[in-house]
């Protein structure tokens, strides 16, 4: 069995430039493509993004629709702690005078 034998500089770049060559013959054999398909193709890519686009204008939408939907609960949530701050503190004795009020009415209905 033979030795494995380093190729030399002028063998590596030879062997290079031959696959450049096949490589070169087989592009220049490739047939071009039909004007009609390129223009199918390229109509393709556009319908694509013209809906990614009605797509991400949509989703932004619903974001800032949702945005505006949490700042309309915050409002709402801040006017009704507000109108809750506004009312009169009810005191002990206001509560122990409401209760007495009911068991008075109570005791009466029972007679």
């Amino acid at each position: 069995m033979a030795a494995y034998k380093e190729p030399t500089f002028q063998e590596r770049t030879a062997l290079a430039e031959k696959a450049r060559a096949k490589a070169l013959t087989k592009l220049a054999a490739k047939p071009q493509m039909d004007e009609a398909e390129v223009a199918r193709r390229k109509a393709a890519q556009e319908a694509r993004e013209a809906a990614a686009a009605e797509k991400s204008a949509a989703r932004k939408a619903a974001i800032e629709q949702a945005k505006a939907d949490k700042q309309a609960a915050a409002e709402a949530a801040a006017e009704v702690a507000a109108e809750a701050a506004a009312q009169p503190v009810r005191t002990e004795a206001d509560l122990k005078a409401e209760r007495d009020a009911k068991y008075a009415a109570r005791k009466a209905r029972k007679k």
